[in-house]
């Protein structure tokens, strides 16, 4: 990737998630960047990522969408503030809802590509659309609402939060 992801500069008490968490060493470790106006995170499946022989498990398809979408989402936040990701206070999003639509199998042993399009930026709320492909064909869709993170969720040296 062209830039440094922003799941680099989530404070360690936030690193943890399974799909985006570079401090989750059993996790997908989710990388989403800026790539012009959209944002892109690349992801190769393991072999125990088997839905049946040659496919994707289609949970791991949510994952990626998921953790690409609030990655995005963090990054839209940071850009419509003006600020780089790694500022204080760290902007960190959970996941509101998230919807995935399944448009056609994804083959195993090829790289995916989650391609994220903002389409909402709020104070505390960002909705974004990703895409998944795999071999230049989309095989997934979704919608991730992504919103700022809870306060009692952040560590006390981060819970400063900009209104």
């Amino acid at each position: 990737m062209p830039a440094p992801a922003v799941q680099d500069f989530y404070p360690d008490d936030l690193a943890h998630c399974y799909g985006c968490g570079r401090l989750n060493e059993h996790g997908l470790h989710v990388r989403s960047s800026w790539d012009g106006d959209e944002t892109v995170a690349i992801l190769t499946p393991r072999p125990y990522h088997t839905a049946v022989p040659g496919y994707v498990y289609g949970g791991l398809i949510a994952s990626l969408i998921d953790c690409h979408g609030t990655g995005s989402a963090a990054l839209a936040a940071y850009r419509a503030a003006g600020r780089e990701p790694g500022t204080l206070p760290p902007l960190r999003f959970v996941t509101a809802s998230l919807k995935v639509d399944y448009l056609r199998p994804t083959p195993m042993g090829v790289p995916l590509e989650a391609r994220g399009r903002i389409v909402e930026v709020k104070p505390r709320k960002v909705i974004v659309d990703v895409t998944v492909s795999a071999n230049g064909e989309v095989c997934a869709k979704g919608n991730v609402v992504g919103v700022l993170m809870p306060e009692g969720m952040l560590p006390r040296e981060a819970s400063a939060r900009p209104e």
